[in-house]
Formats: structure tokens, C-alpha cells, sequence
């Protein structure tokens, strides 16, 4: 079986305002890389999804909030998300190849692939455009594989620097999408702690794993060979998604954390091994965040850690003892009987949250996964942006 990848010279006419750093560089990079790739990936060209599929995950006011940008030079939704007369066709397009890709694995067309795309995503909630997102291409995905590819589970992995709030958002109640994320915290967007796990039948079936600044690539490949995994072999997902943002690489401007390209690849290694054994090889990354782009030549060569990374020593220990009391928060709530997970508990809920409005602000408010009845909480952002537009 191939792979097959979309990425395409449409997703550059999506611009922001001068320095913003979601910018259409970040797709010229991919490009020049796709076209050294060998014969056998297989290229796909993006397709413009249909807007009753965008309804399946988004409200019809934000669609239609959106769509009327298209008419304009320039729209800011918000502090950091901005669009241009073009952005809302390739917003489109963006999350179309997302749900193309995964039809052309369920065709038998290819195993697996990368959606090379942008606007991003997984920021987008059901109502709102955020963090330089405008419709959450992977809960599309995962809405179509589900709706019309006949899925029964679908689960959704994270590893962006930032917390995916909106597609936490999207599937917060449900537990056909399983949504894990590993992400820095405190940190934009101000959601994701670890109590965070679902309401309803969805209880469980969100899985946070919040990460403090400066955590390195043995740290990620240790909790994605020993939490990330187990967790997706328990489920038996259809699929996997992978929410593919590069924002935690060591030289990236707007994350804390120290991974390099060779730690990207282990995770890579240890997802797609997975997806081996569950689903059959059907993985599907979409590009989220990542603005050091003139680093990801060497990314997208770059090969898994050597398997010793995962021998724990002294210090990995530290990381095995806060990783096994995370799993043993959660344990109560799981079980798994004849290849469907259920629920053995109920919890109290959380309570609703602000979203802080700009992920560069120098200081962050919010209701930070606080359980009812939990006074709110302040998070002081550590680390500013570069960007100065946006500190």
C-alpha cells in the first residue's frame, strides 16, 4: 500500500496581516519537499468540500460568518485570526483533503497520508474561529469517516504545543471520537488539564495529557510509547487522526517545549505502529501548527529515536511515576468489554470556560478546567510571542 499526500499551491492564497506567523511560507516549504518525494507517495489534489459536511461539525451562523469573508480583502475575527478574500475557499479545501485522503484509504486507493494544509484547524470551535483557525479539519474528517465511511471509532491524537480546544469542544459528549492530546500548559488556549476527560457518554473518551514548558524528546517519546499507545490499542479505532502540529520543535517561535526532528519521527513511528496493528495501517495527519518552517527540510527526513530512548533511566523515572498517576486518574472511569469501551463511573462535569482571546497576550485569564463549584483560576503565560504585533 502507498501513501498518499495533499498539498497544493491553492493553500497560499490564504494570507494574514504582515509578521503574523501562520503564513503561506510554511506551505512553499512542503512543497519543495513533496516534489523530492519517491513515486510511490501518491499526490492527491485538494478537494472543495461541500458545505452540508462542514454543517455535520460547525453551526450554520459560523459557516456562514466565514463564507461572507470571502467577500472582503481583510477580516479579522479575532486578535490572531485573520482572513482574505481567498481564505475561505481554502479553508474549504483544507478540510476537503482532509476528508479525501480518508476516503481514498477506505477505497483501498492508499493506507495512509498527510493533509499538507492550512488555515489550520483544531482551534475551531463548533462556533468560533480562533488561533488562526477557521473550520477544524479533523473533526470533519472524523465527523465523514463516521457519517459516511460507516466508522464506529474514530480516535483523534494532538501533539501541537496548544492544547485543541475545539475539537475537544466538538466531541466533548461522545465516545465514537476518541480525542488525546499531548500539549504545553499553562498555555494558550487555556484548556486541557488532565480532569478533563468528557461529560455524558463521553466520559473518558477525552485524554489530556497537559505538559509543562521545556520537555524534551525522550519526555514525548516515553508518553506516547507508554500512555498514547496503550490508550489507542485499548479503543480499536477505524482510524487514527493525528492532528500534526510542529509548534513544540526546540527553534519554533511561539512554543516553550525541545523536541527535534528526530523526536517528531518516533512519534511518528510509534503512531503509525500502532495504526498497524489496530486499523489496519489507517493513519491520516493533518498539519496544524509549526512556524519555524525552514526547519522541516530536515524534519521531513529525519528518523526515528533509537529504541534505547525508551530504556527509562533515573531520570525518565520521574516521568514513568507522573505518568502513571495520570493513567491512575483515569482508570476508574475506563473499562473495556468485548472490544467497546464503556463507563464505570460518572464524575461532576467541568464548568464552562472563557477563552482567552490571543494566544501572544503577555498575561491569560481563564476558567481553566475548573470542576464545578472550583474557584476560576489565573494562568500568567511564561513565555511571550516574538511576534510584536501580537505580544
Amino acid at each position: 500500500m502507498s501513501f498518499g499526500v495533499v498539498a497544493d499551491e491553492a493553500f497560499l492564497e490564504h494570507r494574514n496581516p504582515p509578521g503574523h506567523p501562520e503564513r503561506p511560507e510554511r506551505i512553499q516549504a512542503l512543497l519543495e519537499i513533496v516534489g523530492r518525494l519517491p513515486r510511490s507517495v501518491v499526490r492527491i489534489p485538494p478537494y472543495l468540500i461541500d458545505e452540508n459536511q462542514i454543517l455535520a461539525v460547525h453551526s450554520r451562523e459560523h459557516l456562514e460568518r466565514i463564507a461572507a469573508t470571502a467577500e472582503r480583502e481583510e477580516t479579522m475575527l479575532d486578535p490572531d485570526t485573520y482572513t482574505n478574500a481567498c481564505s475561505y475557499e481554502a479553508a474549504r479545501l483544507a478540510a476537503g483533503s482532509a476528508v479525501r485522503l480518508v476516503e481514498a484509504m477506505f477505497g483501498f486507493e492508499i493506507e495512509a497520508g498527510f493533509a499538507m494544509v492550512r488555515p489550520p484547524g483544531h482551534h475551531a470551535t463548533r462556533n468560533r474561529a480562533m488561533g488562526f483557525c477557521l473550520f477544524n479539519n479533523v473533526a470533519i474528517a472524523a465527523q465523514w469517516a463516521i457519517g459516511q465511511g460507516g466508522m464506529e471509532r474514530v480516535a483523534i491524537v494532538d501533539f501541537d504545543v496548544h492544547h485543541g480546544n475545539g475539537t475537544e469542544e466538538i466531541f466533548w459528549s461522545r465516545r465514537d471520537v476518541l480525542y488525546i492530546s499531548s500539549h504545553q500548559y499553562p498555555f494558550y488556549p487555556g484548556t486541557g488539564a488532565a480532569e478533563d476527560i468528557g461529560t455524558g457518554e463521553g466520559l473518558g473518551f477525552t485524554v489530556n495529557l497537559p505538559v509543562g514548558e521545556g520537555r524534551d524528546d525522550a519526555f514525548f517519546a516515553s508518553l506516547y510509547a507508554e500512555i498514547v499507545a496503550p490508550i489507542l490499542r485499548e479503543y480499536q479505532p477505524g482510524l487514527i487522526i493525528v492532528s500534526a502540529g510542529y509548534d513544540a520543535h526546540v527553534r519554533d517561535p511561539l512554543g516553550g517545549m525541545r523536541m527535534t526532528a528526530d523526536g517528531y519521527g518516533e512519534l511518528a513511528a510509534i503512531l503509525s505502529g500502532v495504526a498497524r496493528e489496530v486499523c489496519d495501517g489507517r493513519i491520516l495527519y493533518v498539519l496544524e501548527g509549526g512556524y519555524d518552517y525552514r526547519d522541516w527540510r530536515r524534519a521531513s527526513q529525519s528518523r526515528s529515536l533509537p529504541q534505547s530512548i525508551l530504556q527509562m533511566g533515573d531520570v525518565c523515572s520521574r516521568v514513568r511515576t507522573r505518568l502513571q498517576r495520570i493513567v491512575a486518574r483515569w482508570s476508574p472511569d475506563w473499562g473495556h468489554d468485548g472490544g467497546a469501551w464503556h463507563r464505570n463511573s460518572d464524575v461532576k462535569g467541568t464548568a464552562e470556560r472563557e477563552v482567552p482571546v490571543s494566544i501572544f497576550g503577555a498575561e491569560l485569564q481563564v476558567l481553566a478546567s475548573a470542576r464545578v463549584g472550583d474557584p476560576a483560576i489565573q494562568v500568567r503565560k511564561e513565555r511571550s510571542g516574538t511576534y510584536r504585533k501580537w505580544i
